[in-house]
Parts: structure tokens; sequence; C-alpha cells
């Protein structure tokens, strides 16, 4: 079982040796080859992180396996050039607690129905922390990471703006104009719209980690069925409260989710007495280095 100490404090083999046996057949001055100054390696160094330059194929053969902790589903490049934390935690972290408030209110815990106090998280926390998590994932050069956590801060900023209340008057003038019911039915075209993106990223979290792969499938339940829950209402006209605490049931779940993602990516061995276990899909490359070995192992 893998541990995110395969994914910390990793260093490109044979880079920094590399580079004065490499740069000085990357610049020419006249035909005469010179050796890079210590500025322009260090730019080098930083563009090869996004795969170009001429360090590239120096740091391109270095691949990490998939790490929630990183918000990486597929192999990508060593980290130890780049000069930002890893935003993924912060990012996951935002996201689950905003999650588990408002799961808790749709599963009506101690009675508490009205999601206005998800509101103040969705904005703040949910919303404008990890989207700025997003955009920092980005700069990393983590696409993956950047379209996710961007979107989803999107989303509870969206869905504070939807809730918030006497504010955007947005369910007021949907009561107004029509009804409550139209509402309910726009309310849920807006949930299975975000059912929609989140399968797409769990298509490309299916060769990853376990971990990483549970916090997209129970998020897309929760997801589709809170969707269904405001589109398939009961006799009274209202969204259905069995599949709402269901799909707040699921979303309990992927917040708990993204905690153990977001602990996996802050925990090494530098500041914790054990590792969090991530678990590699025995059809990932991971999964399939480790039959490899232990194949060979055994003949």
């Amino acid at each position: 079982m893998a541990t995110n100490t395969e994914h910390t404090g990793n260093h490109v083999p044979g880079a920094e040796k590399m580079y004065h046996e490499d740069a000085s057949t990357n610049s020419t001055d006249g035909g005469i080859h010179r050796q890079m100054t210590h500025e322009e390696h260090q730019t080098a160094l930083a563009a090869s992180r996004f795969g170009y330059g001429p360090l590239a194929h120096v740091t391109s053969s270095a691949r990490l396996p998939a790490f929630g902790g990183e918000f990486q589903p597929g192999l990508y490049k060593g980290v130890e050039t780049r000069k930002f934390a890893n935003p993924a935690p912060l990012g996951l972290s935002a996201f689950a607690l905003t999650t588990f408030v408002l799961s808790l209110i749709n599963m009506r815990t101690r009675s508490v129905a009205e999601p206005n106090l998800v509101v103040g998280l969705a904005f703040g926390y949910g919303g404008l922390v990890q989207l700025l998590a997003g955009m920092w994932e980005m700069a990393v050069g983590n696409t993956f990471g950047a379209t996710a956590l961007s979107s989803y801060g999107g989303f509870w900023l969206s869905f504070a703006v939807i809730l918030t209340p006497g504010g955007f008057q947005i369910e007021e003038a949907y009561v107004s104009q029509q009804s409550e019911l139209a509402f309910f039915d726009a309310f849920g075209f807006f949930l299975m719209g975000w059912f929609i993106f989140t399968t797409i990223l769990l298509v490309a979290t299916l060769r990853s980690t376990v971990a990483f792969f549970l916090l997209f499938f129970t998020l897309d339940l929760a997801f589709l069925l809170l969707g269904i829950g405001y589109l398939h209402r009961n006799a009274a006209g209202m969204p259905n409260p069995p599949v709402i605490k269901a799909g707040g049931f699921f979303g309990l779940l992927a917040a708990f989710a993204a905690w153990y993602n977001a602990l996996a990516g802050i925990a090494d061995n530098s500041n914790s007495f054990f590792i969090i276990p991530v678990a590699h899909f025995p059809w990932s490359v991971k999964g399939k280095e480790r039959r490899q070995k232990d194949e060979k192992g055994t003949a």
C-alpha cells in the first residue's frame, strides 16, 4: 500500500549533475558552445517543470505516481524545484469543511434544516480560499487540480449567491414571477450540471488511488441524489426528504474523503508519527509496477 512518502521531498535524479553536462549543448554563440549562467539555469529548471526549455528532457523522465494529497490523478513531474507550497491540502480542507456542514444540514441533523449558516462558509472558505488554491494549482502546472479546485470554489460562491437571504433575491424572483416549484426545478438543474462535471473528473481518477477515487465517487453520488431530490419532489411539492438526506450522507462521506486526502498531502516523516496510506489501484501505473516487482521476486 503506497504512502505519501513516495510523493514528498522527491529529487529528480541527476538533474543538477546533468546540468553541467547538458547546459553547454543548449546555447551557442557563433557556433561555439557555452555554459549557462546561473540565472539561465534557474529559468530553464522552472520551464522544465512545464515540459519545455533546454532542461525539459532532464526532468521529464522522473515521474511520480498518482497522489490525492497533491491532487494529481496520474503520473506527474517532481516538485523539488517548485517555489510554491503544495496548495492541494488547503483546497481540499476548504471543500471538506463547507461540504461537511451543508451535508449535516441536508441530513436534518438535530432538526437543523435551513442552510443559512453555510452561506458564510461558502463565500469565505469553500469559495474564496478554494478558488485561490485552484489558481495556485495552475501556477504549479497541475491542470486537474486547477480545474477541480477552481470549479468547486466557483460552485460554493455561486451556491452562496443563490441562497444569500435577502441579498440577490434569486429565489424570491422565481417565487414572485412563477412559483417555488420553478425555483426547485432550476436548482435541480444546477445540481445536475455539477453531477455531470464531477462525473468527468471521476473518469480521470480511475487510474489513481482508492482514496482519490472515493472522494469524487461519493461527491458524484451526492450531487446526483440532491439533484433528483429537487426535481422529483414529494406529494407536498417540496424537495424529497429521504433523497435529500441520502445526498447529505454521501456528501458527508465526500467531506471525510477530502480531509483524508488533505492529511495525506500534509503528513510526512518530518511532522507525523505515521504516514497516510492511499492505496493505488492494481491497474494503475504504480499498481502494475508493484505487481511486476512481486512477480520478479517470486520468479
